[in-house]
């Protein structure tokens, strides 16, 4: 696929429509946004004095020229990088289903050049669990216990084929929680080995889980200034 990438925005859910108006007026043709809440716990959100946990997820298809311009104004138009204002991350896309889809998803059909492979830009990985509803707290656990600094949740539905889909014997079709996971890619195997084995596909929660390379970032500046922090990333 050439440089096309999925842009991830999460911010705090007052801030939605700001980021909604700001990705419109920057060129985005399409962006959808999804209600979600961080998982910090909540006796440090007690500590911090933070009553604010809800949050929003945005994601809007746009090519790599769009994405790095786009990054550039979300530091200086929206000050991305201050405390709890939010993180962005680029996540490339392999294909997609013909040009009417590429028409649709970007406003037109651009030349594309071959994404350039850059010394340094897989720091990141976004891992993804899905999991039963109401095991956040067992699934975060475990991968706070192996580096993770955070993540953020949405709520899902599977839709596999029939009533009675399964995987593994786990049902597919029922509610389920989605959680995002952005970590350094040296963390990413430990975390994801805690994951399944305290809370993997044969325990109540019922894990499935899968990681995806971060090829740009936006908000993160303060912590890759200092990589040794114990956790090197913004709340999710």
């Amino acid at each position: 696929m050439k440089d096309v990438c999925l842009f991830i925005t999460i911010t705090q859910r007052i801030y939605t429509d700001e980021f909604l108006k700001f990705f419109g007026h920057h060129g985005a043709n399409l962006v959808y946004s999804t209600p979600c809440a961080g998982t910090v716990r909540s006796k440090t959100l007690d500590l911090l004095g933070i009553e604010q946990t809800e949050k929003s997820m945005i994601f809007s298809v746009m090519t790599g020229e769009q994405m790095r311009g786009i990054i550039h104004d979300l530091t200086t138009e929206m000050q991305i990088d201050l405390p709890d204002r939010g993180i962005g991350i680029g996540v490339p896309l392999t294909s997609m289903g013909g040009k009417s889809a590429m028409r649709q998803l970007l406003g037109e059909e651009p030349k594309l050049l071959e994404r350039e492979e850059t010394e340094g830009m897989n720091n990141y990985e976004l891992i993804v669990a899905i999991i039963e509803k109401g095991y956040t707290d067992e699934v975060m656990e475990a991968a706070r216990a192996a580096g993770a600094g955070g993540g953020t949740v949405i709520r899902a539905k599977g839709t596999g084929k029939g009533e009675e889909a399964t995987f593994l014997g786990v049902s597919l079709a029922e509610e389920k929680e989605m959680i995002f996971i952005v970590t350094h890619v040296n963390k990413k195997k430990d975390i994801m080995e805690a994951v399944m084995r305290d809370a993997g596909i044969e325990s109540k929660a019922h894990t499935i889980l899968f990681s995806m390379p971060v090829t740009a970032t936006a908000g993160f500046r303060l912590f890759d200034a200092d990589p040794s922090k114990e956790n090197p990333l913004p709340k999710q």
